[in-house]
């Protein structure tokens, strides 16, 4: 019997940065264009690509969806070329399909990497989600507060007036109370209308993004994406599961999710240091968008490693034929 490879997070880092950089290159030609789907398959096309070519046994374990509904980078999917260690996979080929066919600002390549069994097997449900930054006491806010009472908990912990809180809200009709009530705070909103996995990246970095908490439901596979990229930026998350019928239930129950109310920790929803990568599509205030000039194509990407909590930032220039 063959001993388990280890996961060597240095020496695959580097590699799955160029997984998310061929994704962002290849939905580079739909910006613009109107054509989520064409703009998402071609990003999917890339990275399955190039996630084939690493020394990994890697299993999609967050991905495009169930296996009848993905073609590819399903859910259960193997992929990598089997020669390495076994590893979970949590990916969004391309976060903001809208965001890339307006041509609207944040539109990212996203994929983690953790050793087999870290990362939580979350269903296509969606998740209440509430994440802050680095630098604070734990529980200093929680799921179980109403919005008001996060608002005025982080400004007390900030040493501010809550009207200097900046909160990230997805602009969606089921958010219009919490908006209100985060609003009768003083507090500003920044709404945005797609992206979230960028909206609770924005908590890591206030003095850069002007954003100090992110709240709100969006999707859970995202959740778990977003919980990835705090565990080596920094800062707090708790995510739960919301089902709106029995075959979210069940998807839940398929997952091996077996306490619906259950509220998961940042860690809890990723157990085991991981490395993230995400690429720039629509420049953002997190990362610029691709740059086209004549004869190459430019894009840059952030790679981080929870192990060390290294943040780097790769600018790759291409060169394009033709």
């Amino acid at each position: 019997m063959s001993t388990p490879i280890d996961f060597n997070d240095r020496m695959l880092s580097l590699g799955l940065a160029r997984v998310a950089e061929q994704a962002a290159i290849a939905s580079a030609e739909w910006i613009g264009r109107g054509d989520e789907k064409a703009a998402d398959q071609a990003a999917v096309n890339a990275m399955r690509e190039q996630l084939n070519l690493l020394d990994i046994k890697g299993v999609v374990v967050i991905g495009e969806g169930e296996r009848d509904e993905a073609p590819m980078l399903y859910i259960g999917e193997e992929v990598g070329n089997g020669d390495g260690p076994g590893v979970d996979i949590a990916l969004d080929p391309l976060e903001g399909t809208t965001l890339t066919a307006k041509d609207m600002p944040n539109a990212l390549t996203v994929i983690a990497m953790g050793p087999r069994g870290s990362m939580l097997h979350a269903p296509d449900t969606y998740m209440d989600k509430l994440a802050i930054g680095p630098g604070y006491p734990e529980g200093i806010v929680t799921m179980d507060m109403p919005p008001a009472t996060r608002v005025s908990a982080l400004a007390t912990a900030k040493g501010c007036a809550p009207s200097d809180i900046t909160v990230c809200i997805l602009e969606r009709p089921r958010h219009e109370a919490m908006i209100e009530e985060v609003r009768s705070t003083g507090a500003s909103i920044r709404l945005i209308t797609d992206g979230d996995v960028a909206g609770v990246m924005h908590c890591a970095e206030p003095d850069v993004t002007g954003i100090d908490m992110y709240m709100g439901q969006g999707g859970a596979p995202e959740g778990v994406l977003a919980a990835a990229a705090l565990k080596c930026m920094g800062g707090q998350m708790q995510g739960r599961l919301v089902f709106r019928n029995d075959d979210e239930r069940a998807r839940a129950a398929k997952a091996g999710i077996t306490d619906l109310d259950k509220v998961y920790t940042r860690d809890e929803m990723v157990t085991a240091d991981v490395i993230f990568a995400a690429t720039g599509v629509t420049s953002g205030s997190i990362l610029p968008g691709i740059k086209r000039e004549p004869g190459a194509i430019t894009t840059e990407t952030l790679l981080m490693r929870s192990k060390t909590g290294s943040v780097r930032r790769m600018n790759y220039r291409n060169p394009t034929k033709g």
